[in-house]
């Protein structure tokens, strides 16, 4: 495998292939169909990656915006209900559920892991509410004891939100061995990647059958009459992306080792810089792939934050300002807010409005370095930090 390097800094090019990418698509090729509904791979990627994470169903689909849809739509969320969403999460976590007619209601996050708050949500559950969906930040477990008990006590269903936990654990169980539905997305920057994709995995054959058909316009895998059985939309991932995400697939624990071998370097040094917080790691979380190195610059302010952040990149280190609070932007207004405002949702989420402010993340190439390169980085946010 030749994975490149960074022009400046040489930490690892993202993503990485070799020789198995490239076998898989001509794989793809000289099978003569090009479609799930032909060929062999999507189904065969679709196998791996449920056993891989313990889910006795997986459905591969064309991205992780889809994958949380289709996941809401099998559990019946459209208008008139309400999803309970971390207030601190990329935008598709609030959007999948407001392209559903269905509300997106943001709650606060754990200051320390920036991942959703069970207390939260217990408080904003109420007789609408039809699915919680936790996000698994930056490959950090939710608290998925206390979610689980909230579930069961109120029959609200969960749907984990996985995007970034690409063979996590918690507590010795992988993402599709907690009873769930999860949904994943192969995005370029992701673990794992075809540049887009996405996959759900189901606990049960029912679920996953829902899945499938929704996935492919409502129509059977043998229907050759056009029966349509439920309205849906084409999901379908093509052969050659599944053809790549199987070799990803295949090196994704070689690459979370190294990962889990250099972040506590990287979070050691962090902690040793003047008002550096790395994020904090719960001991459930007994396997944290990673998906971003993150850490909050409390009191800095939302603009002097993003002129570290330049500061970074141009001394060649991948860093990236965190989301913004969902409530924060123009999108979540559209169509599918609650009523509320925007100073109310920030008044229930006081530490989603602190993390979006003050958090930089790296990307994980650069826990894929060498820890020579590690130090090179910290030395990088302390130089540009001293000169704040």
């Amino acid at each position: 495998m030749n994975p490149g390097s960074d022009r400046r800094s040489a930490f690892p090019a993202w993503p990485q292939y070799g020789h198995e990418e490239r076998e898989g698509l001509i794989r793809a090729l000289e099978q003569g169909q090009w479609w799930r509904m032909g060929g062999s791979e999507v189904d065969a990627f679709e196998q791996e990656f449920g056993d891989h994470h313990g889910a006795p169903h997986a459905l591969a689909v064309t991205n992780g915006t889809h994958a949380l849809e289709l996941a809401l739509e099998v559990l019946g969320v459209g208008a008139g209900a309400e999803v309970i969403v971390p207030a601190f999460t990329f935008i598709s976590s609030s959007q999948a559920v407001q392209r559903l007619g269905a509300v997106a209601v943001p709650v606060d996050v754990d200051p320390d892991t920036y991942c959703i708050d069970p207390a939260a949500v217990e408080s904003a559950i109420g007789p609408r509410t039809r699915a919680i969906m936790p996000v698994h930040m930056a490959g950090h477990f939710c608290d998925m004891d206390a979610l689980a008990k909230l579930s069961l006590d109120s029959g609200v269903p969960l749907i984990q939100d996985a995007a970034h936990a690409h063979g996590a654990r918690w507590q010795g169980r992988r993402v599709g061995e907690l009873g769930s539905i999860a949904a994943f997305s192969f995005q370029n920057g992701k673990l794992m990647t075809a540049g887009e994709g996405g996959a759900v995995l189901f606990p049960d054959a029912g679920s996953h059958a829902a899945g499938f058909l929704r996935h492919s316009c409502g129509r059977p895998r043998t229907d050759r009459a056009y029966f349509h059985r439920t309205s849906g939309s084409n999901f379908r991932l093509n052969e050659f992306s599944a053809a790549v995400l199987r070799a990803q697939l295949a090196r994704l624990e070689d690459q979370i080792d190294v990962r889990e071998q250099r972040s506590p370097l990287l979070d050691r040094l962090l902690a040793d810089i003047p008002g550096v917080q790395p994020q904090a790691r719960d001991p459930r979380c007994d396997r944290n792939p990673h998906y971003m190195a993150m850490f909050r610059l409390p009191g800095i302010g939302e603009d002097a934050r993003n002129a570290v952040v330049d500061a970074l990149v141009e001394r060649g280190i991948p860093a990236f300002v965190a989301f913004r609070a969902i409530h924060r932007t123009d999108a979540f207004w559209e169509v599918g807010a609650p009523d509320e405002s925007v100073e109310d949702i920030a008044r229930r989420c006081p530490n989603a409005e602190s993390i979006s402010r003050d958090c930089v993340w790296l990307h994980h190439r650069v826990l894929l370095g060498s820890p020579e390169q590690i130090h090179t980085a910290a030395s990088a946010i302390a130089d540009v930090l001293d000169g704040t």
